[in-house]
């Protein structure tokens, strides 16, 4: 008898989960630059975009995912083996989801962002 460890692979998050992941977190960064904007940024439309930035890189480094990601039950990984991304590529890939890289795919369907970190988003299990 073969006891090989076969790897128990998480299957990958469809484009809805992803698109309402996101959806979520760019609400959450405008409440947020609505509420500091009169006081602490006067420029409310590029605040945004920071605080999603620096939302989706602290808690993807931190959590595996952003909030929205997180609420979604999605993960963030490396491809193909599904490991903890390392916070360069964290960095880059949310640099790139900023770009609006997101809105171009790959081949075998991976957005570019995660082709250039070489990351990609599963569902987790809970």
């Amino acid at each position: 008898m073969s006891w090989e460890a076969t790897p128990n692979l998480l299957p990958e998050a469809s484009l809805g989960r992803r698109l309402l992941a996101l959806v979520i977190d760019w609400t959450m960064c405008r409440l947020i630059a609505g509420l500091l904007s009169p006081a602490v940024i006067p420029d409310n439309t590029f605040s945004t975009l920071i605080i999603f930035y620096l939302e989706v890189c602290l808690f993807t480094i931190a959590f595996g995912a952003s909030a929205g990601q997180r609420i979604m039950a999605i993960k963030v990984v490396t491809y193909p083996d599904q490991q903890r991304v390392k916070v360069g590529r964290i960095v880059l890939r949310t640099l790139l989801i900023c770009l609006v890289l997101p809105a171009v795919f790959t081949n075998n369907g991976r957005p570019l962002h995660d082709h250039f970190a070489n990351s990609q988003t599963v569902r987790e299990r809970y």
